[in-house]
């Protein structure tokens, strides 16, 4: 490790979550906080000690009114990442690095929302006529043709990856099963006790071609919050600390958000493999030094070419690796052992970073034996993020 490099610096050392509903109840400041409230009871930290806050661009929870209902005193930083669930992990790398710089001594992640009760999450219906900023400029060169929300968008990707690499809509069934399977026996997941079958994933109706109802992510009412300190006093507080070994985010050549589809291969996730290597790079790890991984599921085709950017099978052999089974329960990977954003919760990702924490801690549901090292990603189709955090 360098002396400029925040790897092992910063540990997770309080984790809190609401339940995850379709109709909350409340509002999602109320989320927030009772999230953050039990991640520092369990952190055994003070809310006075909070000095640092990171978020979402996308989260409606402030970071200066989440200080003052705490009683924060003196607050020293504070960052929202933009990119919705591409920003999964990068608070909490954000969050590593005041750590590290000395800029804060405790920083609280979060992400609070009701995508289900206040609206619906996933409709199309953005607005972007009536917000002619650059981005909604750029949707209107794709939804004339029909591509008006994220499961169009993917599907394209799908299509193609279909096409080149001899996946099936089987295939990404099987990556929907296995999820639904590990929620079945988590008391949080909104699906528990509600598994599926491969016959019952390819009955379900279309949403758009190749994806089925069941390949598509939920949309969910909770909050998820961690608290961030350096890995020296995180020894002395009442966990087991939860080290933050990597970090980054990723954008590359050709990036745009969900329509990424005029480079010359839209079969990978060039993003997702920036991001890939600086993890290795940082942690000094390789694929085989990972005991699970959490790997972004807001759609079951993009599971494939994550775990294909990240050196876990080879480019075009994840299908080969899904229908052995290898990312299912008892598999040599097993993903997602929450239960995913597909059976667990869509918290845009911040709840695969808590079971992450979960399985180093030794604390999950459907612990994975031994481990020591877990790889976490982030939203796909979007400049995206994610973490490697391990055992100190």
């Amino acid at each position: 490790m360098t002396d400029s490099s925040f790897s092992g610096r910063a540990a997770i050392v309080g984790l809190g979550a609401t339940e995850f509903s379709k109709n909350s109840g409340r509002t999602e400041l109320r989320l927030a906080l009772e999230a953050t409230l039990g991640a520092l009871k369990d952190a055994g930290i003070d809310p006075s000690e909070v000095e640092g806050f990171s978020s979402y661009s996308v989260d409606k929870v402030p970071e200066y009114e989440i200080a003052r209902l705490l009683g924060c005193k003196d607050v020293k930083f504070f960052s929202q990442v933009p990119h919705g669930g591409g920003a999964a992990c990068g608070p909490v790398m954000h969050a590593a690095m005041a750590v590290a710089t000395g800029v804060a001594k405790v920083v609280v992640v979060y992400r609070a929302m009701n995508e289900r009760s206040w609206y619906r999450f996933g409709t199309g219906t953005y607005g972007f006529a009536s917000t002619p900023i650059f981005e909604n400029v750029n949707y209107g060169w794709y939804m004339p043709h029909g591509f008006h929300t994220p499961a169009a968008w993917v599907g394209m990707f799908a299509q193609r990856y279909m096409h080149t690499y001899g996946a099936t809509s089987e295939d990404f069934g099987r990556v929907a099963v296995a999820v639904r399977d590990f929620a079945a026996t988590n008391p949080a997941a909104f699906f528990h006790g509600k598994p599926i079958t491969l016959e019952e994933h390819q009955a379900s109706r279309w949403i758009c071609e190749p994806l089925h109802l069941l390949d598509c992510c939920q949309e969910s009412d909770g909050a998820v919050a961690m608290v961030i300190t350096s890995a020296e006093r995180a020894r002395d507080l009442p966990n087991k600390p939860v080290v933050i070994k990597a970090g980054s985010q990723g954008i590359t050549s050709g990036q745009q958000i969900m329509t990424s589809f005029y480079r010359d291969d839209i079969t990978g996730l060039p993003e997702m493999g920036v991001v890939a290597r600086e993890l290795y790079r940082q942690s000094g790890l390789a694929p085989d030094d990972l005991q699970t991984a959490v790997i972004y599921d807001h759609f079951t085709p993009f599971v494939l070419p994550q775990l294909e950017e990240f050196g876990l099978v080879p480019r075009g052999e994840a299908k080969e690796f899904i229908r052995a089974g290898h990312h299912a329960r008892g598999g040599k990977l097993p993903i997602n052992t929450h239960g995913g954003q597909l059976g667990e919760a869509y918290i845009h990702g911040m709840n695969g970073v808590a079971e992450a924490v979960r399985q180093v801690r030794g604390s999950a549901v459907n612990q994975v034996d031994d481990v020591r090292n877990v790889l976490v990603t982030a939203g796909t189709g979007v400049p995206t993020s994610g973490l490697i955090l391990g055992a100190a």
